[in-house]
């Protein structure tokens, strides 16, 4: 009786229960229950090794525990851990992406989450979808990068976008804030693009010397400008300014265009 009410003192009460401290405690691909249990037990988060290799036995999980980063606490007691490393509950960070980000941006939200070196983003700019991203601590560039494309291709399923829809996007992501103003412009611009003219847009200077769409996209847009990339605004306008509130005005002609330029860009 006694040794029951060990193990079950082993299993069922914490290490320190009134600990406030949170370590990482990382369970590696191939790790077996006894290197899990023992590396446990050096980490100072249970009573000792045996009782964890004893309880996942009794409950049949000696071989279902899951590879990752967990954030643990020895105020939790055998059964409580067991539960985390059995459900793969791997700690995770919490990162938010916003609209308009270019890649250097993202990469720096990013350095304190992945130990990897996070290179050749740029690779991937116009497809990091901005949003809110739970990260597993530890994740690898490949792993997050996969995470923010597949969010894209999700996000974008049932629209047709291809990649010049991405860059326009991009460009509108940068040049304007609401989604009207944004369907206005995007039918500005594509009726720049269809008549051949330079698109002459602030945020990517080399539109003022090359025709056409830059190579790439500028910036990782969101969702609402990549519908308005698709689905524009037809209008008798060809021109148009931000003011320097952020509100953006449109002209018909370059005269219109002249007057607004001079009398907002002082």
């Amino acid at each position: 009786m006694l040794l029951l009410a060990l193990a079950a003192a082993g299993i069922f009460l914490p290490k320190d229960y009134d600990s406030q401290e949170q370590v990482f405690f990382t369970v590696a691909e191939g790790e077996g229950l006894r290197e899990i249990a023992r590396n446990l037990d050096k980490d100072g988060l249970i009573w000792q090794a045996t009782f964890f290799e004893a309880y996942a036995l009794l409950r049949g999980r000696a071989g279902n525990l899951q590879a990752g980063s967990y954030l643990l606490s020895a105020s939790m007691n055998v059964s409580q851990i067991m539960e985390k490393l059995f459900s793969g509950d791997v700690a995770k960070e919490t990162v938010t992406i916003p609209e308009g980000f270019t890649a250097d941006q993202i990469r720096q939200k990013l350095e304190d989450v992945t130990a990897d070196a996070l290179l050749n983003l740029e690779e991937y700019q116009g497809y990091l979808f901005p949003d809110t991203y739970y990260i597993p601590h530890g994740a690898s560039q490949d792993e997050i990068v996969g995470m923010m494309i597949d969010n894209f291709e999700r996000k974008t399923a049932d629209l047709p976008v291809t990649s010049e829809v991405v860059i326009m996007a991009s460009i509108l992501e940068k040049e304007v804030k609401t989604e009207e103003e944004k369907e206005l412009a995007a039918g500005v611009l594509w009726k720049r693009l269809s008549q051949g003219w330079f698109l002459q847009v602030d945020a990517c200077p080399w539109t003022y010397e090359n025709r056409g769409l830059p190579p790439r996209p500028i910036c990782n847009p969101g969702l609402e400008s990549i519908t308005a990339t698709l689905y524009p605004e037809n209008s008798q306008y060809w021109y148009y300014i931000s003011k320097p509130d952020g509100e953006t005005i449109f002209q018909r002609t370059l005269e219109e265009h002249n007057a607004a330029k001079a009398e907002y860009l002082k």
